[in-house]
């Protein structure tokens, strides 16, 4: 009983030095308040998100009090400026642009991009490498309006005259800009995915014979798959969301391609009208709304396919897991 007691008597001892102690004390201070200040940064983070949405929501579902969804929604037709007997609020035109260029452009990214990202990872060597990667990077870092100037001067010119069309602000035009935009974006994501494959996944299949090009297409990009899927998805989220550069070569036509697929259309996407015209339109009024209302459905958009996407991402992790 008298050592149980000695020990307990030392312990509180020593626990009593601590708490007076000032560096044990200054040390609780800091490591308390680092964990305060991450979570306060994260919950910034999460509130702002949760603003944006709420303020998109409140501006934008007050055009649904004048205006039908199923006109809002489907309807071929956007004259927000005309009088009032000739007005008409239909986004689907808008919402086809947008899809047009980014997929355009995406379905041009994807193949060079993780072409390059292979190039990169598995086969340049590091002075290449060194020297390539970080040029790359640079286009990331470059004005969207620059690429809008270059595409204004240099594509639409060479687009006009190639194709033999009247007007050579496309939706081809906008996809051939956002592909370099968001070529970068693929790129980095997929090196790095690429890059932090087990070496020893390469290591077994080359040891049971398998050539390099086989190790690459059987075990590098599927194992790497998750990572590129989150490229693509970024770049996407990149695209859909860009707005300078687009609206100087697409032409700003609120019309539907005829056909839909062609794209040396001119096309209107939802961010170019946003930009175009939250300027000139009366706060509070329908118009006003209206471009909320877009954004609602941008941020639609974007939030779908990122919950379609991190399903995938997940169920392709399990599915590594049990291999």
């Amino acid at each position: 009983m008298m050592s149980d007691s000695a020990s307990y008597k030392s312990k509180s001892k020593n626990l009593f030095s601590k708490i007076i102690d000032p560096q044990y004390l200054w040390k609780t201070i800091k490591t308390f308040g680092i964990k305060e200040f991450l979570l306060i940064c994260a919950s910034i983070s999460v509130f702002a998100v949760l603003f944006i949405f709420v303020f998109l929501f409140i501006e934008g579902i007050q055009v649904f009090f004048e205006v039908s969804p199923i006109e809002f929604f489907f309807g071929t037709t956007w004259r927000p400026a005309a009088i009032p007997k000739y007005r008409a609020w239909g986004i689907a035109p808008m919402i086809i642009g947008s899809l047009m260029v980014s997929f355009g452009a995406l379905a041009v990214a994807i193949v060079f991009g993780i072409m390059a990202a292979i190039y990169i990872a598995e086969v340049a060597p590091p002075q290449i490498r060194d020297f390539v990667k970080p040029i790359i990077e640079i286009l990331a870092g470059i004005p969207s309006v620059v690429y809008g100037f270059f595409g204004l001067v240099i594509l639409v010119p060479w687009i006009r005259e190639t194709f033999n069309v009247v007007v050579g602000e496309t939706a081809f035009t906008g996809s051939l800009i956002l592909s370099v935009m968001i070529l970068p974006t693929i790129v980095s994501v997929s090196e790095d995915a690429i890059s932090a494959v087990p070496r020893h996944l390469k290591e077994g299949s080359l040891a049971l014979g398998a050539n390099e090009f086989q190790t690459l297409k059987a075990v590098v990009l599927p194992a790497a798959l998750s990572g590129i899927l989150a490229a693509i998805v970024l770049a996407f989220g990149r695209a859909i969301g860009e707005t300078m550069a687009v609206l100087m070569v697409t032409g700003g036509s609120p019309i539907i391609p005829s056909p839909f697929w062609n794209y040396l259309s001119p096309v209107r996407v939802m961010t170019a009208s946003i930009a175009a015209e939250m300027g000139e339109a009366v706060q509070g009024g329908t118009h006003y709304h209206a471009l909320f209302a877009i954004g609602i459905v941008l941020f639609a958009i974007t939030f779908v396919l990122n919950n379609v996407s991190r399903r995938v991402v997940r169920k392709r992790i399990k599915m590594l897991k049990r291999l």
